[in-house]
């Protein structure tokens, strides 16, 4: 008889740190709910109060959230012209900074400086690193991700999201926004595709499926009553940005009765990065 392999899941918070409503929401929904890990924004306002939180919530993985676009940088403006404003931030156009990163090679090395400077800040925080990602996904895209592979510590067990979503389950269990779904599905499977070898070279882990992306955050209730019994065997990660203020609905899902016994029922197992 076939082995059966567990079913085993990461429930990351994005945007940790981000403001006082973002880290209110991880704190409440690792200790009252499903949350297992969070990501955080080292150069936000909130930062300080989330690595506090943090300390007080031992079994929390917390990660580095990459950020390059629409937020704050680590280093001084004076970085060459096109990868921060004059205060310091970010083009808060996605699409428009990642064009630029990958045609002007002249920000590569202001680029690369900024990946080593939020590691810094990572690591001046003390906490373990769990995991590394990145701001609307942007550890992905290629110029971003080989620098990243060249400023972060490869030589030892770190999380990886290796952003992709399965279009077909999704698309049953959440109908419309079909132009996003199927644009994001697609960019996500090729940049996945292309980032997978390289990241075999190095000691950092990814689960095998990841949920959330298709979602863009509507992680609710009902969705996730949904998606537990289809999980998929194998180690998972589900990714979402509950805040208390802004996105109250993923809070509610991630700290549902409902939704943990739905895991019970399933036998799933909740994990870290760490623990893969």
């Amino acid at each position: 008889m076939a082995r059966v392999e567990p079913r085993r899941l990461i429930v990351n918070a994005d945007d940790f740190g981000r403001t006082p409503a973002h880290n209110e929401a991880v704190a409440r929904a690792h200790r009252e709910g499903i949350l297992t890990t969070a990501s955080l924004m080292v150069n936000e306002p909130a930062a300080g109060e989330a690595v506090a939180l943090a300390r007080q919530l031992p079994r929390l993985g917390v990660g580095l959230h990459l950020t390059l676009v629409c937020g704050r940088a680590a280093l001084p403006s004076t970085q060459p012209p096109g990868l921060t404003d004059a205060e310091g931030r970010f083009d808060s156009n996605p699409v428009r900074a990642g064009l630029r990163y990958f045609f002007r090679r002249d920000l590569r090395r202001a680029l690369e400086a900024e990946i080593r400077a939020q590691f810094d800040r990572f690591a001046q925080t003390g906490l373990p690193l769990d995991h590394i990602n990145g701001h609307l996904n942007i550890h992905l895209h290629p110029t971003v991700f080989a620098l990243l592979l060249a400023a972060g510590p490869t030589d030892r067990p770190v999380g990886f999201r290796l952003t992709r979503d399965r279009f077909w389950l999704q698309a049953r269990l959440a109908p419309g926004r079909w132009a996003y779904r199927i644009s994001h599905a697609i960019i996500f499977a090729l940049l996945a595709a292309r980032a997978r070898p390289q990241l075999r070279q190095t000691a950092w882990r990814s689960p095998r499926h990841v949920f959330g992306l298709l979602q863009d955050g509507r992680v609710e209730e009902n969705w996730l009553e949904a998606l537990l019994p289809r999980l998929p065997a194998g180690d998972s990660e589900l990714y979402a940005h509950p805040s208390t203020v802004e996105a109250p609905h993923e809070l509610a899902a991630l700290t549902s009765a409902r939704v943990r016994r739905m895991l019970e029922r399933e036998h799933i197992q909740l994990i870290r990065y760490q623990d893969l």
